[in-house]
């Protein structure tokens, strides 16, 4: 949109770049040219503002394919003005000489044609295709084909309008014959996804037998290695009793042996003492055969005495009196 600015008698008008103006003074052509500026009066200026940027036009198609399906085929057209004297010429781009506003609507009278072409190419290139080849097709080359046929409408062309691209969205058909379209597409995905369920359950059990087989061989391992932990302990244990019947029976024989050294050691020994008493008694009885009677009778009595109990009380009679002076009186006559 141009700046207009008022001074008395006078006006200025200043343009951006992406704005051809043209400026027609008693409809002689004054100015003309992106980016004018310029002193004009309102009485005899006509002035006309065109824009030469890209601009863009949404078109959604609704048509009926060759196998008699319904296909929304939204689309989006850039284009832009390539001829700003030609536009001019054919619609009205004739600006408010206070505020630099557009007298009219001329994008819209644009958009009108151009929507119609549109939506005659779009119709063109889906209508002869099947709902399903029309679902599948580039949306890059019907763009391009698009594009192409645009070119060349003259109802464009005449307007000083090129088209610099096409571009589709999402084709989409009704909602039940693309839920139906989608079936197919699913239950595939929905077979691959129950595969890989059944693959990883699979693999799962094969984990689990593997897990299963381990911990058997391993219960077999342990229960072998107990097998010879048994047998090596009840070896080991034979081999402790034989060890300790071997050295039992060697106590055994020691103590029987040194018992036997000691019986016979003491048989030795009370065989020598029998002997020196036997030897003593002999020496003994040797020496006394030459003692006369009264000593031995006086040894026997002291013997005997020695040998006797206590005697507290003594009873001398007449008779054992009369004995003894008798013996003594015989002994001293024989002397």
């Amino acid at each position: 949109m141009a700046t207009i600015t008022t001074r008395p008698f006078l006006r200025h008008l200043s343009a951006t770049p992406t704005m051809h103006v043209t400026h027609l003074r008693r409809g002689a052509l004054r100015h003309a040219g992106a980016g004018q500026a310029f002193w004009f009066r309102a009485l005899d200026a006509a002035i006309s503002e065109v824009p030469l940027d890209d601009r863009e036009l949404s078109v959604v198609v609704n048509l009926r394919t060759a196998d008699l399906q319904q296909l929304s085929a939204p689309a989006t057209a850039t284009y832009r003005i390539v001829d700003p004297e030609l536009a001019a010429r054919r619609i009205d781009f004739s600006i408010d000489l206070s505020t630099g506003i557009w007298a009219e609507r001329p994008l819209d009278a644009i958009a009108a044609p151009l929507h119609g072409a549109t939506t005659a190419a779009v119709v063109h290139l889906l209508q002869p295709k099947t709902l399903d080849s029309a679902l599948r097709a580039d949306l890059a080359d019907l763009g391009a084909a698009a594009t192409a046929m645009l070119a060349t409408d003259t109802r464009l062309t005449d307007l000083g309008i090129a088209i610099v691209g096409v571009r589709f969205s999402l084709l989409r058909a009704e909602p039940d014959v693309e839920r139906a379209l989608q079936t197919p597409a699913r239950e595939a995905i929905q077979q691959d996804a129950d595969k890989a369920t059944f693959a990883r359950r699979a693999v799962a059990v094969e984990r689990e037998a593997a897990i299963g087989e381990n911990e058997l061989s391993n219960q077999v391992e342990l229960a072998r290695r107990q097998e010879e932990l048994v047998t090596a302990r009840g070896r080991n244990a034979r081999i402790e009793a034989e060890q300790a019947a071997v050295a039992a029976r060697i106590a055994v024989d020691a103590e029987a042996e040194r018992t036997r050294t000691n019986a016979h050691a003491r048989a030795d020994a009370e065989r020598a003492l029998g002997e020196a008493a036997g030897a003593a008694e002999q020496a003994r009885m040797a020496a006394l055969q030459s003692v006369p009677v009264d000593v031995l009778t006086a040894l026997a009595l002291r013997e005997l005495a020695g040998n006797l109990p206590r005697i507290e009380h003594l009873t001398v009679t007449p008779d054992l009196l009369t004995d003894l002076v008798g013996r003594l009186g015989a002994r001293a006559g024989g002397r």
